[in-house]
């Protein structure tokens, strides 16, 4: 075809940032010929990829939009009445339009950096808030991944809780079913035993440490568990209950029962169905457990004026600081969605749910009336949203092929009974129907009569009379007009792609393109229910293999899962899926696992949960790992010797000469090698994971394959694993997928968060394998000339044999506090005043700044990083002299708000214009730090993780 002929909207030129002469300038800088000199100076020539990726040519924007189209297409969206803890939602468009598909939203970061990020904070203080009030607990988390995590997650903490010799958990039957197999998938490493009952006839003489209920149970049926709770809370036990967030709007909440944690998923307050999410898990505790609570806390403190900011809590709480002895490997959340949850209630208020929850409930009421007038059994008189109905099979059948001929899903028990679930969605219109599925060719009874004959209210037991939603936030912002300004001013707040580069090593803040991002909200992929007939779904299927044998290529692997939904829970299914390859091969008792001291926290938190033993392996002076200690390690280990996790390129941020060798070195012992994935971004095209020796790895699509962070999740962690681990692959109750001796599901939907991948998908096709390779060597380059650039003011620790970094660099600022008493976080505070998020601070080395530019930022704004990095250092330059005093300095200060430099008295050693104007760009555009530096001891030795005044 000629060339004039081709789409003219190709996107790697809109993808990486810089072009043909500004790569040409900087390898200039660099002192390299070109592109290939500078990669084959940066990447050991014994790992690289001999051939081009084998992957299609990339495709024009319009044209791959119109193909995914056509692919959407071959989804069906039948009405799901399934249930199962996913429900179809009404997103109001205001949040639609400013939240899930604002980049000012979703390219957010998590909010480490508190002062640029206090609109999300606000955001996730009001979840946490809509949590805790309708659970009638007393602290929430800022969200978890899931329900079916979530209880697990609720399982560990009970059992850290209580302690002592207790070893059994016990569960409902009653509960969803994903979720009773996620938390078996979870026990199984740790050796407990998961008792799975009736809670009415259990018996307590077996010692348990925790019981987890549903409420409402699965098949809808209302218990009252207050009597239950007595008897666990008896027998030295916590009781966990995974509830329905809409439920507890007109039902007693959990801590009114008695319940010790509440857990659920907040996905139908707004978020989409998505084939399964991604969504907001929720967990709620009593306050003596919140230290014990896995995941982000938000709670609320004070800025250096004293004004009130808030901040992430209980940090030290986390796995990259308390590594193998955290309580979790939960590295990211669903801020994103959260946000959405929250704004859904800030939207709709108290009344507004209420009317929402007393809506449903009329109609589920009505439709058991119609049923009973149609000659049917509903198994539970009380209910909330979902009935069961008992019939004979051929019955059964029968209203099951009535149902699809008319476009509707309905659940089917293994007993043949059938589950209706109802929800915000449903219509008058969608009444009619079911009972026209039910009654077959007969007259259907009017629904104006039945529902003059369904109760108005959930019986007297199970009311609740406890108000919610008390705080100004949920009784404000109502109209449209009001919650537009409020979204927006609270989005003005943040720091976001949309404003700057945000640099932070080992995160890959790329281009999250709008026309990878479209898709995600279109509704043939937004509103399939996770459960749905798999022929249903024929479109994701194919986005699903064609994904999954993209990644394969990739990564030179065999064989690939999409079901983890977090970098922490692909790591997690990695593990696992080691583990029960070597107990196929009768070797149980290998359960060592090695890891570098260089290795993010999240590796040894995996590695515990997975129930391994930690064995630390020491790094050189140059950042590698040290192979002389990796060899008496393994040696030493080698009888129980299961993995090893390694980080490729190192998290010191360079190619690793020697890591062939060290694969080996580790399969000659018996073990496996785990690749954590976070550094793909400077491994695709160049070389792979499987060639280079490495058996299981997990990839980060919200970092290499251009899912947003979304200000802190959501996070895709899929596996690719070599093909003699493929058998070990996550499976599900309820869809059928993944190995044949799988290690049970590591998720609660099938396919994780199938929803967000379609944006991996586009972006794959989009690059194509040229585009892909070529996005890998700009990020090289441009990781390589920041390091030029800014190495005579901040020394880079570590670089490869040849001299260059990988796709980041660290830079070593610990000299700078002995001489000027300025530390990386004063420099990270001073960043925003030259509108710039900060580096990664002082990991994986105290002291230092880890920066990872990523391809898609342009030599304009690398130089405008540099330029301000180099003012910054001229700064400290003045405090080592004398000039400026080593306290109270443009350092110390920072960051600058413009309530600060426009008070009446200004008594600081340098004038108001330096403080907030460093710079020209600053002059012409600034973004404004809404707080002053925040207290941090302040806001955890006063927690307050909920709205107040």
């Amino acid at each position: 075809m000629p060339t004039l002929f081709e789409p003219t909207d190709r996107f790697p030129t809109r993808h990486i940032g810089p072009d043909d002469h500004d790569v040409g300038q900087m390898l200039k800088t660099l002192e390299a010929s070109s592109l290939d000199q500078l990669v084959g100076e940066t990447v050991p020539p014994s790992i690289r990829l001999p051939r081009p990726l084998e992957l299609a040519p990339g495709k024009g924007e319009a044209e791959l939009l119109e193909e995914l189209e056509a692919i959407a297409s071959k989804n069906q969206i039948f009405k799901s009445f399934l249930g199962m803890g996913y429900h179809d939602t009404v997103t109001p468009p205001v949040l639609l339009r400013n939240v899930l598909q604002n980049p000012g939203w979703y390219t957010q970061y998590t909010p480490y950096q508190a002062e640029i990020s206090q609109g999300r904070l606000e955001a996730l203080l009001n979840y946490q808030t809509m949590i805790v009030d309708l659970t009638g607990l007393e602290i929430a988390n800022a969200s978890l991944l899931d329900e079916g995590t979530a209880a697990a997650e609720a399982m560990s903490m009970s059992h850290g809780e209580v302690g002592g010799d207790a070893n059994a958990f016990f569960v409902s039957a009653d509960c969803h079913p994903q979720t009773i197999e996620v938390v078996k998938t979870r026990a199984w490493p740790h050796g407990f035993e998961v008792l799975v009952g009736d809670h009415r006839t259990f018996d307590f003489s077996q010692k348990i440490f925790g019981a987890l209920v549903q409420y409402p149970a699965t098949d809808g049926a209302l218990h009252d568990y207050r009597a239950f709770f007595e008897k666990v809370h008896a027998a030295g036990a916590l009781a966990v209950t995974a509830a329905d967030p809409l439920a507890l709007a007109i039902l007693t909440p959990p801590g009114e029962l008695g319940a010790d944690i509440a857990v659920g998923s907040a996905q139908r307050f707004g978020v989409p169905m998505g084939y399964g999410g991604p969504h907001a898990g929720f967990m709620a505790t009593r306050l003596q457990y919140a230290r014990h609570m896995p995941g982000r806390i938000i709670g609320v403190s004070e800025d250096a004026s004293g004004q009130r900011a808030l901040r992430m809590a209980l940090q030290t709480r986390e796995q990259h600081i308390r590594r193998e002895k955290a309580t979790s490997n939960i590295c990211t959340a669903q801020v994103l969605l959260a946000v959405t949850a929250g704004m859904y209630a800030v939207y709709h208020g108290p009344k507004g749910l209420l009317a929402i929850a007393e809506r449903v409930y009329a109609m589920t009421a009505t439709l058991a009336k119609g049923l009973g007038r149609l000659g049917y059994k509903v198994r539970h008189d009380r209910f909330f949203d979902t009935l069961r109905i008992d019939l004979p099979p051929e019955k059964s059948r029968e209203v099951l092929e009535r149902a699809e001929a008319r476009h509707m899903n309905l659940r089917r028990f293994e007993d043949k009974s059938l589950g209706v679930a109802l929800d915000e969605a449903t219509s008058t219109s969608d009444l009619e129907g079911l009972l026209t599925v039910f009654g077959g060719r007969g007259p259907v009874p009017p629904l104006a009569d039945l529902a003059g004959e369904a109760t108005g209210a959930v019986p007297e037991l199970f009311q609740r009379r406890s108000a919610y939603l008390t705080h100004p936030v949920f009784n404000r912002y109502h109209s449209e007009t009001e919650m537009l300004r409020y979204l927006k001013a609270l989005e003005a707040k943040d720091l976001s792609l949309a404003q700057a580069m945000i640099p932070l090593g080992s995160c890959t803040m790329k281009l999250n393109a709008v026309a990878e991002m479209i898709p995600v909200t279109w509704p043939q992929f937004a509103r399939m229910h996770p459960f749905a007939p798999v022929k249903q779904a024929a479109g994701y299927a194919l986005v699903f293999r064609q994904l999954e044998e993209a990644l394969a290529e990739v990564t030179g692997f065999s064989d690939v899962s999409l079901q983890p939904n977090a970098g922490s829970q692909g790591e997690l299914a990695g593990l696992l899926v080691v583990r029960k390859y070597h107990e196929s091969r009768g070797d149980p008792h290998r359960d060592v696992v090695l890891i570098p001291q260089s290795a993010h926290g999240t590796n040894p938190a995996s590695a515990v949960m997975a129930g391994y033993r930690v064995v630390p392996v020491r790094c050189d002076d140059h950042g590698n790992i040290d192979a002389n200690d990796l060899s008496a390690r393994a040696a030493e280990h080698s009888p129980r010797l299961a993995a090893l996790m390694v980080t490729y390129p190192s998290t010191h941020g360079v190619f690793e000469e020697g890591i062939k060798g060290i694969c080996e070195t580790v399969h000659q012992n018996g073990g496996q090698v785990y690749m954590d994935g976070a550094n793909m971004n400077a491994q695709v095209g160049l070389c792979r994971p499987g060639d280079i020796g490495a058996d299981v790895c997990h990839l980060n699509l919200h970092k290499t394959f251009a899912i947003p962070h979304g200000g802190g999740g959501p996070g895709v962690g899929p596996i690719a694993v070599a093909s003699h681990l493929a058998p070990f692959l996550p499976t599900h109750p309820v869809v059928p997928t993944g190995g044949e001796n799988g290690i049970g599901p590591i998720s609660a939907a099938p396919w994780g968060s199938a929803g967000v991948v379609v944006i991996s998908w586009m972006y794959i096709h989009l690059m194509g394998a040229e585009g892909l390779t070529q996005a890998t060597k700009v990020a090289i380059l441009n990781a390589n000339y920041i390091a030029r650039r800014l190495d005579a003011h901040y020394p880079v620790l570590y670089r490869g044999q040849r001299g260059r970094v990988a796709h980041e660099c660290i830079l070593d600022l610990r000299d700078l506090k002995k001489a000027s008493g300025v530390e990386a976080d004063d420099v990270a505070k001073r960043l925003m005043d030259y509108g710039f998020h900060a580096p990664t601070v002082s990991f994986p080395v105290p002291g230092t700044l880890m920066i990872e530019p990523t391809e898609s930022e342009s030599k304009y704004e690398l130089d405008r990083f540099c330029e301000a990095m180099i003012s910054i250092r001229g700064e400290i330059r003045e405090i080592e002299s004398g000039q400026a005093p080593r306290e109270g300095n443009l350092l110390k200060n920072a960051p600058h708000t413009a309530a600060a430099v426009t008070a009446d008295e200004w008594t600081r050693p340098y004038p108001r214009s330096r403080a907030a104007f460093p710079t020209e760009h600053t002059r012409k555009s600034k973004f404004w730090p809404s707080v002053g530096r925040v207290n941090n001891t302040l806001g955890d030795r006063k927690l307050v993780a909920t709205c107040v005044g």
